[in-house]
């Protein structure tokens, strides 16, 4: 089957399921009601609708790949995270209960051999690199944990995460396909097609949300790809790509970190402070602020496609420059201290 048949194939079963899933959201009142500052959209709208994702998304897998121990310790773990969701979606969880679960489902990654083994050393040649030994376990533990996080709290919009899933999955896709990994190419593109189906509802004005049983999915789904895409090819995709491929959810998690460390308040309490929001509050429209961050978000993933393609020293460099751009983008802005210190 051939990468576009795939791709094609689960966008159109995304595109069929959603109304039904939406119908079922209905039925068991996953509805996000707009009761506080945070929420943009004015009217009820059925959330859970990342189940229509993770169902294409599973069903063109399987029949795309052949059904071994990492496919099915991918498919087995995300089921976790996805009935997560929808119990959340339903009635809400509590942030520590959310945590066990996601942690749980790492654990289970791990198990089936899906582990960050080894880091490549920038500069050092194409075979240096750090065997991780007892490390990795934690390492994998917290890269996953915190993608599933990232792409949680950067639902914050019509088609926002779907949107950004989709450009993170075609950018995975590419590298992929230029260090010939042939098991993280097609779950990409199979994963692109599921996003792009669903934004077909999702995007402003949207019908359906993503919910958590969405987003925490295709966090920790891309967490999981770019992991199996690492194993044993540490120096051609490096960390960095990957950090690069999700900047934007990455960026927006630690600046919500830092500002609610400098509040005094929980870092799993939610807030108005998130980048989408700052667009917002700056008088872009609805539609603008979540085409600005697609933007950002693709320039962010060609800048990791050119980490793979060029010498280390030079992606090293691309790296910290992308990195220190996000970082005087947030200090010169003339409302830093009230994002900062946003109550």
């Amino acid at each position: 089957m051939s990468y576009l048949v795939m791709f094609v194939s689960s966008a159109i079963l995304s595109l069929i399921l959603t109304p039904h899933v939406i119908k079922l959201a209905y039925k068991l009142n996953a509805i996000d009601v707009p009761k506080d500052s945070r929420r943009v959209h004015k009217r009820p709208i059925p959330r859970m609708g990342g189940l229509a994702v993770f169902i294409s998304f599973c069903i063109v897998s399987i029949f795309s790949l052949k059904l071994d121990l990492t496919l099915v310790g991918l498919l087995l773990s995300s089921l976790i995270i996805v009935f997560m969701g929808m119990v959340d979606d339903i009635k809400t969880l509590r942030p520590v209960s959310k945590l066990i679960i996601q942690l749980f489902a790492s654990i289970l990654l791990i198990l089936f051999g899906i582990k960050i083994k080894s880091l490549s050393i920038p500069f050092m040649g194409v075979d240096k690199y750090i065997n991780l030994g007892f490390f990795s376990v934690p390492l994998t533990i917290f890269w996953v944990v915190g993608m599933t996080n990232a792409f949680n709290l950067i639902d914050g919009l019509d088609g926002l995460a779907s949107g950004i899933g989709f450009i993170s999955s075609i950018t995975l896709f590419i590298i992929s396909i230029l260090t010939s990994r042939y098991l993280s190419s097609v779950l990409t593109i199979i994963l692109a097609g599921s996003c792009l189906g669903f934004l077909y509802y999702n995007f402003n004005p949207a019908k359906v949300f993503l919910g958590d049983t969405g987003s925490q999915f295709i966090g920790f789904i891309l967490a999981s790809i770019s992991i199996i895409s690492a194993i044993k090819y540490y120096t051609a995709f490096s960390i960095l790509a990957s950090v690069l491929a999700f900047g934007v959810p990455i960026y927006d998690t630690l600046s919500a970190i830092i500002r609610r460390k400098l509040n005094n308040r929980p870092i799993m309490e939610a807030d108005r402070g998130h980048l989408h929001h700052r667009l917002l509050d700056k008088g872009f429209s609805h539609k603008n602020v979540v085409i600005i961050i697609y933007l950002i978000s693709m320039v962010l993933g060609i800048i990791s496609i050119f980490t793979i393609v060029l010498p280390s020293s030079i992606s090293v460099f691309l790296f910290i420059s992308a990195a220190t751009l996000l970082v005087f983008w947030k200090v010169l802005n003339k409302n830093y201290r009230d994002q900062l210190y946003n109550k």
